[in-house]
């Protein structure tokens, strides 16, 4: 007998999609990939099964992310993507919609809002809630967000960097920058292929970021051989890549990010600035799984910064806590669409 499913927190991520049922936990974890036939305008895969076609595809398919810098760039594919995701944890009890929850970047536009509200209600939502990204990522990460003291939190995911400072569950000051996972494993491509005339996939360029990515310079480097396609040539060809050569690749990106920490200090009250200084800033969101993208921060803006426990879940679990306690945060932190 299948247990009914009547709330659901959705952290719709550029690069991957993580689904949160209260009692049970993060129970989808899973690539914001779909592959759709070319002919049929159908969708063929979803999630994991979609992103092993990634780069692999015929010309009859394409696998691709309908997400860009943290919003909606292709919205019928969207709505089957969250539909796929729904269903996994419902199943097909059709009669009894979910409430759903889903995490929006700080910086998104009213339209850009309206957009996923209706993906999800034609996903099979009974009622959406949408609750910045931030905040969700602060309550995930074991901060209290309603006292009258100021915290900041840095979530940097696959499309956006979100900084924020809260203090009496609002945001104070923010600013959401299109930078991210994605942006890095793209400058990591660029600078291989701009070096070594060799063209690498994005997956390539990501498991590099994994394996021997630093945000700053390393004494004892670590080194990693990688295959990819000569320019030159058109052949098959290996190289091997040093982990400070990474560091160098990610130079324009990290700055973007830096940034932006800045402006938003910039824009923050001075009481707030001394809260901020006494207890430190957050990093969460898979860009806080960089080597040593705290200690940058840290050097950088003269004020301590600690990664979140589990970074990858902050903003999923923070959206479970906020559906455990609806009452509690309707009136601060919700804005809801029938």
């Amino acid at each position: 007998m299948s247990i009914v499913v009547r709330k659901i927190g959705i952290d719709l991520g550029t690069a991957n999609t993580l689904v949160f049922v209260p009692n049970k936990g993060v129970v989808v974890d899973e690539p914001s990939v779909v592959a759709v036939s070319v002919a049929e305008n159908k969708v063929l895969a979803v999630g994991d099964e979609a992103k092993e076609m990634l780069g692999r595809t015929p010309d009859t398919i394409m696998a691709y992310k309908p997400l860009r810098d943290g919003v909606i760039a292709d919205y019928r594919v969207t709505e089957a993507m969250l539909k796929y995701f729904i269903r996994k944890v419902t199943g097909r009890v059709f009669f009894l919609r979910p409430e759903v929850m889903i995490s929006i970047p700080a910086g998104i536009t009213s339209t850009e809002r309206r957009a996923v509200v209706d993906a999800a209600e034609k996903a099979g939502a009974k009622r959406v809630y949408v609750v910045k990204e931030p905040i969700l990522a602060m309550i995930g990460a074991g901060i209290k967000i309603h006292g009258a003291q100021g915290n900041m939190i840095i979530n940097i995911g696959g499309g956006t960097s979100e900084i924020a400072v809260i203090s009496l569950g609002g945001v104070v000051s923010s600013h959401s920058a299109r930078v991210g996972g994605n942006k890095f494993d793209q400058a990591i491509a660029d600078y291989i292929k701009r070096k070594y005339s060799l063209a690498i996939g994005e997956r390539m360029a990501e498991k590099i970021k994994i394996k021997i990515g630093s945000a700053i310079v390393q004494t004892k480097e670590d080194r990693m051989n990688i295959r990819g396609r000569d320019l030159m040539g058109g052949l098959p060809k290996t190289i091997v890549i040093s982990s400070n050569e990474i560091t160098e690749a990610l130079q324009d990106e990290l700055r973007e990010v830096i940034n932006s920490v800045k402006k938003v200090l910039q824009e923050t009250p001075p009481e707030l600035s001394a809260d901020i200084m006494d207890k430190g800033t957050v990093l969460s969101g898979g860009g806080a799984l960089l080597r040593n993208l705290d200690q940058l921060i840290t050097k950088t803006i003269g004020v301590p910064c600690y990664v979140a426990d589990d970074p990858l879940r902050c903003v999923v679990r923070g959206s479970g806590k906020v559906l455990d306690n609806l009452d509690v945060y309707k009136k601060t932190i919700l804005a809801s669409k029938k």
